[in-house]
């Protein structure tokens, strides 16, 4: 909310100046984000005016004009389309330094001697309008300085204020808080009935009364569309970021940033029948005012007329109804939309609107009288017209209602650690608008209308610790004992693992939570995803069930950057909307592409494989001591590559899956390397083993070597499992050593070399003993998977 200090001084005579206001603002809770003065400086700039003007004897599109303004008439040679006889506009005199660095000195343009400048709106830093020069009303005194004229010597306040304090984005909700923080009268402007001309009227049907319980018009007649903004209330909405686009629009935005109302003005002779107001049908579209035509979703409200839309409630207006230079006979329209209704449908249609921003916070049920009073007043003071009695439909029972909360003295005192005095804390409440009775030491406070965040006893104690000042309250130590809580010798912590990947070359990402639908489909990943009521975009409409999204999403930017080789890695909480409950998961996600190695002269670079993620996995697990028998046992995962996909198994439960990522949705994603990807279950491997002393033993370990032919379709951890079944206890370690296919192989077969490492604590192996163990593990081999010993 941008406002200016001389604004809101003409509200509250505060007697400050505006770092100080912005300073007791920020302290009551409104941060003021930046103060600016509402114009460069301008010293020599004056009112000129044009006292005539000639054709430049060698340039067509240049003018000689003489212009007074300065101590005596001076000639001045302007390009300008709307330099005219008789046009006031602002005057350079020589020797002045424009905004841009321009330094007015005296000049031939095509040898006529120009001796100063008439000034366009961005040669001055007042405005947009580079069509010509800068016009001021005819009024205007030849001579004064620019500064003085338009009342310069101002500053820009910018506030920065939560989505709880809507009743702050006007005026007079500003003027309010200043009264209330400096006990200064508020002095509002008189708003007076406007007494009806005319007996013409609007039909006004609300169909939606829960979206819209209260919808105001009023009819004037015969406006002159085309007659100019006084230059003061242009002045003003520039200075609060708005442009000035005629007499209607801007009386509706002047109403808006005064009051806190938006409003709407339509076009009387393109509406067919009256007002309704309605949700959106299937298949409607509407061209708004910045020429997108758009199909409203079934949930918007629309207001429209008995044959087609006119606006989206809360959000724009339509092209269509819109008031132009011809237009004669208005609508004016001033409603409450339930905040919940407006509530992201502007992000929705790719808007951001100034009526939106209110909407959505919720505006004052109770103001939409008000502001059609104004609004009428000052219409009608700028463009003339006819009005007719003001059309309300409501729905009582669909409107906010306020209630009473109740404020005990001791309860206050105790919460902010002070003693206050009950006829101050009265009257505190009291300068914010609050209707206050009391009883003892209890108060009875009814909160405005515009106040819908006072809900409960400690929104009072927030008021009375605002407007007392923060900054006043007494600052005590916290009582108390701090536990410190000693992590378990049986968890992992998230910290050590990240510190761990990091140490093996990965790089640490943090993605959003929120994913697009499609993005998870696409991964086959979409069921159970737990859409999001507001999203912030299409983009980010639902809570992600996988870390997979963002990771891949990450890979693909850096990819596209030309870098080459990256190990990534994100820890976070997955969301997932399960048969029974609603479950959230802490989850770790890894993600590697590129070479094993950089470019080396010792050999040629490797390009990262399967088994060189299997292989981060099991590191980050051994060093982990995991809780659990650890095995990977194959599978087939829609994103995964059919032939490279396992699960991780702790205990025969799995915690996870990894493999490399399936080469159509590689190719889709324009991932143009192979990538590898991995996710687990957190609590699932952050479960560790307590530290144990093992003997190494005392007698001789003997190795066995072993070569197995055995078909393609068991995989070695199978083999593997079966070996150490088979061997018993005297099976120190297995490791398969060496794998083979080619000549002497059977097509669908391989051949397999096992060391089996056996070792007895108690005693030293004899030969026949571990004969007979081998014979007794070939034989299990044979009969399980049909292996064969190698000759």
């Amino acid at each position: 909310m941008k406002i200016s200090h001389r604004w809101l001084g003409e509200w509250v005579d505060s007697g400050l100046n505006a770092d100080e206001i912005a300073e007791r603002f920020t302290l009551a809770g409104l941060e003021v984000d930046s103060i600016e003065p509402v114009a460069p400086p301008l010293e020599g700039v004056v009112v000129g005016e044009i006292v005539s003007v000639e054709p430049h004897p060698d340039a067509d599109r240049l003018r000689v004009c003489k212009v007074a303004g300065d101590s005596e008439e001076r000639t001045i040679v302007c390009g300008a389309p709307n330099a005219r006889e008789g046009l006031k506009a602002p005057l350079a005199t020589l020797g002045t330094k424009l905004p841009g660095g321009l330094k007015i000195k005296p000049a031939k343009l095509r040898g006529v001697g120009s001796e100063g400048m008439l000034c366009s709106q961005p040669e001055l830093g007042l405005g947009e309008d580079a069509d010509g020069l800068m016009e001021l009303p005819g009024d205007a005194p030849v001579g004064e300085p620019l500064s003085a004229y338009l009342d310069l010597d101002d500053s820009i306040l910018e506030i920065d204020l939560t989505p709880n304090r809507a009743d702050c984005l006007s005026v007079r909700g500003l003027a309010r808080e200043l009264s209330a923080i400096t006990a200064r009268p508020m002095r509002a402007p008189a708003i007076d009935e406007v007494s009806a001309e005319i007996e013409r009227g609007v039909e006004i049907a609300l169909e939606s009364p829960q979206d819209c319980p209260r919808y105001v018009g009023r009819v004037i007649e015969g406006i002159d569309a085309a007659a100019a903004t006084p230059l003061w209330m242009v002045e003003r909405l520039r200075r609060s970021g708005i442009r000035s686009l005629g007499p209607v629009v801007d009386v509706t935005n002047y109403v808006l940033l005064e009051l806190g109302q938006p409003m709407h003005a339509f076009d009387l002779d393109r509406i067919e029948g009256g007002i309704r107001v309605r949700r959106a049908h299937k298949g409607e579209t509407i061209t708004l005012l910045d020429g997108q035509e758009v199909e409203p979703d079934e949930d918007m409200l629309l207001i429209a007329d008995h044959e087609r839309p006119l606006a989206i409630a809360g959000v724009m207006g339509g092209e269509h109804s819109a008031v132009g230079e011809t237009t004669r006979d208005i609508l004016l329209e001033s409603a409450w939309f339930n905040p919940a209704t407006i509530s992201g449908r502007a992000r929705r249609l790719g808007l951001s609107t100034e009526s939106a921003h209110r909407f959505e916070r919720g505006v004052d049920p109770a103001l939409q009288r008000l502001a059609i009073e104004r609004a009428t007043g000052l219409i009608m003071a700028i463009a003339g017209g006819r009005p007719g009695p003001v059309v309300e439909a409501v729905d009582d029972d669909a409107l906010p209602g306020t209630s009473s909360v109740e404020l005990r003295m001791a309860r206050l005192n105790r919460v902010l650690g002070a003693e206050f005095d009950p006829d101050s804390v009265q009257s505190m409440l009291e300068r914010l608008g609050m209707e206050v009775s009391r009883s003892e030491d209890r108060f009875c406070v009814l909160a405005p209308t515009a106040r819908r965040d006072i809900e409960i006893e400690a929104d009072l104690i927030e008021e009375v610790a605002r407007i007392h000042g923060y900054d006043r309250l007494p600052a005590r130590h916290p009582g108390g004992e701090i536990v410190v809580k000693a992590p378990a010798e049986t968890q992992t912590g998230e910290r050590k693992l990240r510190e761990q990947l990091a140490a093996r070359g990965f790089q640490e990402i943090m993605s959003w939570s929120f994913v697009s639908q499609e993005q998870l489909d696409r991964l086959s990943m979409g069921e159970g995803a737990q859409p999001l009521a507001n999203p912030l975009s299409r983009e980010m409409a639902v809570l992600r069930t996988s870390l997979l999204p963002g990771l891949l999403d990450v890979a693909g930017r850096n990819l596209r950057r030309q870098m080459p080789s990256f190990r990534l890695f994100e820890t976070g909480h997955c969301f997932r909307n399960g048969a029974e409950s609603f479950e959230e998961a802490w989850r770790l996600g890894l993600l590697m592409t590129g070479d094993v190695r950089p470019e080396h002269f010792s050999g040629k670079p490797r390009e990262l494989d399967y088994f060189d993620l299997k292989g981060e996995v099991e590191n980050l697990l051994a060093f982990n001591a995991i809780d659990g028998e650890v095995s990977f046992e194959r599978t087939d995962l829609p994103w995964l590559h059919p032939g490279q996909a396992a699960r991780l198994l702790i205990d025969g439960v799995q915690a996870g899956w990894l493999g490399q990522l399936h080469p159509a949705l590689a190719g889709a994603m324009e991932l143009d390397r192979p990538v590898f990807v991995a996710e687990f279950d957190g609590s699932s491997i952050s479960g560790r083993r307590l530290p144990e002393h093992r003997d190494s033993g005392r007698f001789p370990a003997v190795r066995r070597d072993i070569a197995i032919v055995v078909s393609d379709e068991y995989p070695a951890g199978e083999l593997i499992e079966a070996v150490r079944e088979s061997a018993g206890g005297l099976l120190e370690n297995c490791v398969i050593f060496d794998q083979y296919r080619g000549e002497g192989i059977e097509t669908g077969f391989r051949s397999l070399a096992i060391g089996l490492i056996l070792r007895d604590v108690s005693r030293t192996l004899k030969d026949r003993e571990i004969d007979a163990l081998l014979e007794t593990v070939l034989a299990d081999l044979d009969s399980r998977f049909g292996a064969k010993l190698r000759g």
